[in-house]
């Protein structure tokens, strides 16, 4: 009887206690609770490229250049990892048609949801694309098309040029051509935007610098034009001094071709804007001609400055192969969306475009900046001359700076276009 009363008294006892150590836990202070945003990090945007060009036939002596130099600004931008955003981009083969460019960029806004668009080297095609990027309210970001109407009578807000246009052009090569003593000139070119752009253009501020300058001639051929040697007759039987020239992508190559198989660059002297770029020379090899007048924004052997070493450095090692002009341009373009996108805490295209508006950034050729008014690159310009080398094809020779500054046309010139 006595052990069963300790029993209960210990059961009793232990009771007690554990009501108590309960009590004492009710009343203490609970936890705080565990912030779950503490330290989390921002989910990284990705902002989605769409690039149209001409990945098949002569333009990609061109295109793919800039298409390289676009993918060398996206690794490095990449290894410095301070973007805050994530950049992809898609490819879509246009074959130098402004019909198949249309079609590719409403594929690339509706289906694959593009943030941005950029690319094409053919005019028409540029122009097209430009006007749908304007109806859908998409930033394009033009990279291998001069004409000037891109940012001239035809621009807006949603479409910048990254590399000088028809205007620029024309104006670098008459400013340059207008010290010289010739009078008789000859204007000939691809029958498409940018041929009739780039020698109108020329035409126009030539004539103004020098009024008794006197045209004897004119033709246009058709693109990729089979046998230049008819047109190279009819110039010959003109007798200019000068001859105008105003080709490129497809045609350009095979021009130059015919002209020194023809040996008309000894008999005339010729203006071909892009005829100095590597793009352009080595592709002749012995068979390009020399003594053609060419203006062209980028060289890599000049400017010969530690960043364009840089550039040319990284670019080789990438690729295998010296950056020609249009690898600057995709250059340019990759840099300057990460600049814009550094100004801005999430993707929106209106906010984009406001950061690319002014923007101005280092390149290989020294600051260049994006014309806040009509979305136009201010960069330099070099004028030169084939001549041998040491390398397999020809080079530039007795090389001109023409700041950009001085051969972009006033902002009254293009509001007047616009009216």
């Amino acid at each position: 009887m006595k052990r069963n009363w300790l029993i209960l008294r210990g059961l009793a006892l232990l009771l007690v206690l554990l009501i108590g150590f309960s009590l004492v836990g009710g009343c203490a202070k609970p936890a705080p609770p565990q912030d779950q945003s503490k330290g989390a990090e921002k989910p990284v945007e990705t902002v989605k490229v769409g690039v149209i060009d001409c990945y098949t036939g002569a333009a990609t002596t061109y295109t793919y250049d800039a298409l390289d130099g676009f993918k060398l600004a996206l690794e490095e931008i990449k290894e410095e990892g301070t973007l805050g955003f994530n950049i992809e981009f898609v490819t879509r083969d246009d074959e130098f048609s402004p019909d198949k460019s249309l079609n590719w960029a409403k594929e690339l806004v509706m289906r694959e949801e593009v943030d941005l668009l950029a690319g094409i080297i053919n005019s028409a095609a540029a122009l097209g694309v430009s006007q749908y990027a304007k109806e859908e309210k998409v930033p394009f970001l033009v990279w291998g098309s001069m004409s000037d109407k891109i940012t001239g009578e035809a621009g807006h807000r949603y479409v910048f040029s990254m590399l000088p246009n028809t205007a620029i052009i024309g104006r670098s090569g008459a400013i340059q051509m207008s010290s010289m003593p010739y009078t008789k000139y000859f204007l000939a070119g691809s029958d498409y935007e940018y041929g009739h752009s780039v020698v109108n253009n020329f035409w126009e501020n030539f004539t103004e610098m020098k009024p008794d300058a006197t045209k004897v001639g004119e033709l246009w051929w058709p693109v990729r034009e089979p046998d230049f040697t008819p047109h190279i007759s009819t110039i010959r039987a003109a007798k200019p001094e000068v001859v105008i020239v105003g080709t490129g992508g497809a045609d350009m190559v095979p021009f130059l071709k015919a002209v020194n198989s023809t040996g008309l660059n000894k008999e005339v002297k010729i203006w071909v804007h892009t005829a100095t770029d590597l793009s352009t020379l080595k592709p002749l090899g012995a068979e390009a001609p020399e003594g053609i007048f060419g203006t062209n924004p980028y060289h890599h052997y000049f400017p010969d400055t530690p960043e364009n070493k840089t550039f040319v450095e990284a670019f080789k090692k990438a690729y295998g192969r010296a950056p020609a002009a249009f690898a600057l341009n995709g250059y340019i373009a990759g840099h300057s969306i990460a600049g814009a996108l550094r100004k801005l805490d999430t993707f929106d295209k209106e906010k984009f475009i406001d950061a690319l508006e002014g923007l101005t950034i280092d390149s290989p050729v020294g600051p260049v900046t994006i014309r806040e008014y009509d979305h136009q690159i201010i960069s330099p310009m070099f004028f030169g001359t084939t001549v041998k080398s040491d390398e397999p094809f020809l080079v530039a020779g007795d090389i001109v700076t023409l700041s950009g500054k001085d051969v972009i046309p006033p902002v009254e010139k293009i509001q007047a276009k616009r009216k």
